[in-house]
């Protein structure tokens, strides 16, 4: 079983979980920017955790599949035709045999999700199917989709919600994109970072107070921020560091840069901030010219949000796990 990518999009690689533990050779985890998202696409199509699946950003790809296949696309909502049917999103979806499918663009948000039943069969690069576009490793010699590019589907039986057709179908029921796609654009929450305190005190006030502008200049390594200028109240030097996704660091332009999933190292840039793991999928969701503000966040408060995000996802996959056993 495999898919043939007839038009690669603008920018589609394959993502898992994530490439964790080796933080000290300067190589970061990559992954699914939008972890939920992702999450729940695999669980639509009955998939286990951690299956890759294709990322695309801003605008899809073309693809031709060459064996009957269940398909599901979260995050966000992309314009989708399989033989020129209109594909609903946020549900599962059966493909027969030849079908193409054509992704446009994305009406909000700035990265969607497709995953497939039996999940992509690309061999773990170490322990993850995640694409380093940064560092060259993964999937496809860790480069995006290119056209021709023919990717095989792991072998599984076929989802028992659907029986095999001659026509696309698609479930009578879906999930609402609304609790996990970022509409408001709320501010993000930030924990000060350890070299915050080296900021004079008018960037302090601004790096909460004033709003920023993700930059053209961004990618899956990081968002630079527009906005108003940052300065140091005195020079430091520092060594290069390990870093985390959400690190916010201070280049000498002054203009921030908040380090994503493909983060390496500082490169001995200050780290004045840290933004909350729970709304980093937020930020993926923030695409070129999208305005971003921050507001103060402690450990505590983040540690709460993002325990009571996994919760509720953790019990929705469980949900969807009883409603694929009967649809």
């Amino acid at each position: 079983m495999s898919v043939e990518v007839i038009k690669p999009g603008l920018l589609s690689s394959l993502q898992d979980g994530g490439r964790r533990g080796y933080a000290n050779l300067g190589l970061g985890r990559a992954g699914a920017m939008d972890e939920p998202a992702w999450r729940l696409a695999n669980a639509l199509v009955g998939n286990h955790d951690d299956e890759a699946a294709l990322e695309i950003t801003l605008a899809g790809p073309t693809l031709r599949f060459q064996h009957d296949a269940v398909i599901a696309l979260t995050g966000a909502v992309i314009e989708a035709r399989a033989d020129g049917q209109a594909l609903p999103p946020w549900t599962s979806c059966f493909l027969p045999a030849g079908t193409l499918l054509r992704l446009g663009g994305m009406r909000h948000g700035c990265r969607s999700y497709l995953a497939v039943h039996g999940g992509f069969d690309a061999a773990p690069v170490l322990g993850s199917r995640s694409t380093d576009l940064h560092a060259h490793i993964g999937p496809l010699d860790g480069r995006a989709l290119q056209a021709g590019d023919v990717i095989d589907i792991g072998g599984r039986e076929p989802a028992a919600w659907f029986r095999p057709a001659q026509d696309v179908q698609a479930l009578r029921w879906g999930l609402d994109p609304q609790p996990w796609l970022d509409y408001a654009r709320a501010p993000l929450g930030l924990l000060r970072g350890h070299h915050h305190g080296a900021l004079d005190h008018a960037s302090q006030h601004a790096l909460f107070a004033q709003r920023f502008v993700v930059s053209k200049d961004s990618n899956r390594t990081g968002n630079r921020m527009d906005g108003p200028l940052l300065r140091l109240d005195h020079p430091l030097e520092l060594v290069s560091e390990a870093t985390l996704p959400g690190t916010l660091q201070l280049p000498p332009s002054g203009q921030p840069i908040l380090l994503l999933a493909e983060a390496p190292v500082t490169g001995g840039y200050p780290r004045i901030g840290q933004l909350a793991a729970v709304d980093l999928p937020r930020i993926a969701q923030r695409r070129p010219g999208d305005a971003v503000c921050f507001r103060e966040s402690t450990m505590d408060e983040a540690r709460q949000r993002l325990r009571t995000r996994n919760d509720a996802l953790q019990q929705l996959i469980q949900r969807i796990a009883q409603r694929l056993e009967s649809p």
